[in-house]
């Protein structure tokens, strides 16, 4: 399933839980595709508290506590990390993180913990949502198969990567534009992970985060930028994005665009995909000023330009999913929908849900 839906059914689950009808959630994947960054982005939308507890770090006395004698019986002392109303809040997320990576004996003790949201003596808080998360056994993790007694007791989601939800969630969160503009040009590399050659450095949604931040750190250093990248997505990621990076040099002025001035259209496709990305982070600068309307208006007269009417589809795609629906009222909108008439566009005219890395 898509993350955007993914994030639905994890929004849902958790406003359950105010309802009686929550049920614990499970979400399969491989690594680097957002299953923890989902979890944080409900968390941080409803501004509650997610405590994130890693079974595979633990013994099963770690969940159960620690025995003590009062008088003539023996009390457990609850474990101060397990949600509390008092100390955490009424509401909030119980995130098992890793359990696949568990050893039976710790994914035993957890059964009651999750199904009855109980342990012992202690019990869950009713408005806190228990979500978990872990690998696949073919993903080349340390995992354990999950016993059937304990898959019973979760709904289970299998997390896949989707570019547009990615690319949502980059510009939301100041995601370098050449990073967003690269994998609209090669869509095949937000995630090429194969599982039988074991790499150490791969491309994920999770790891294009972090080519962003090694721009961010080694972009005055070329002698460095090179291996930075491909420490963080692999020799083919790293050289690819180094070099659509430098062929950046030819791209048209985006100031002028902007204001314009300018409608020159470069004929290269990556340089469309790079000038179609830095005007969407254009717009998300421009919401909200005083030239907003004059920025959308330009940026969207520039879209009806495009060789490829797809290209001008996409451009606006991204941008009313990242600037809102006031796209559609302006004259200049109305006047690049006639030119692509003939163009399928599937979710544009819904205002689709929020996007997610998928860590």
């Amino acid at each position: 399933m898509r993350p955007a839906l993914i994030l639905a059914v994890l929004e849902r689950e958790f406003q359950s839980t105010r309802e009686g009808h929550h049920t614990p959630v499970m979400l399969w994947g491989p690594p680097g595709v957002g299953k923890s960054q989902m979890v944080a982005q409900v968390a941080r939308k409803y501004s509650v508290p997610v405590i994130d507890i890693r079974l595979s770090q633990m013994e099963p006395t770690d969940l159960r506590g620690i025995p003590f004698r009062v008088g003539d019986v023996v009390e457990w002392a609850i474990p101060a990390m397990l949600p509390d109303a008092q100390r955490h809040g009424a509401e909030g997320i119980l995130f098992l993180d890793e359990i696949t990576s568990a050893a039976p004996t710790v994914s035993a003790a957890a059964y009651q913990l999750i199904l009855d949201r109980r342990l012992g003596a202690y019990q869950v808080p009713p408005h806190w949502a228990i979500f978990a998360a872990g690998n696949r056994q073919g993903d080349r993790g340390v995992t354990y198969s999950m016993p059937a007694p304990l898959a019973n007791r979760f709904s289970h989601f299998s997390v896949e990567t989707h570019l547009d939800d990615w690319v949502a969630w980059a510009y939301a969160n100041n995601i370098d534009e050449r990073v967003i503009a690269f994998l609209r040009f090669r869509p095949e590399l937000l995630f090429d992970f194969d599982p039988a050659h074991n790499p150490v450095a791969f491309p994920s949604p999770r790891s294009w985060e972090f080519a962003h931040r090694a721009l961010a750190k080694f972009g005055d250093r070329p002698e460095l930028l090179l291996g930075g990248l491909e420490a963080c997505v692999g020799p083919a990621g790293g050289v690819e994005l180094k070099a659509f990076i430098d062929n950046l040099d030819n791209l048209p002025d985006i100031d002028a665009i902007v204001n314009g001035a300018s409608t020159t259209v470069p004929k290269e496709t990556d340089l469309q995909y790079a000038v179609a990305a830095a005007l969407v982070g254009r717009a998300i600068r421009a919401k909200g000023s005083s030239d907003e309307a004059k920025v959308f208006g330009n940026i969207l007269d520039y879209a009806g330009r495009f060789p490829s009417r797809e290209m001008g589809v996409m451009l606006v795609s991204d941008m009313q999913r990242a600037v809102g629906e006031k796209l559609f009222a302006l004259p200049q909108f109305a006047q690049w929908a006639k030119k692509i008439a003939s163009v399928m566009i599937f979710d544009m005219w819904q205002k689709p849900p929020a996007a997610a890395r998928t860590p």
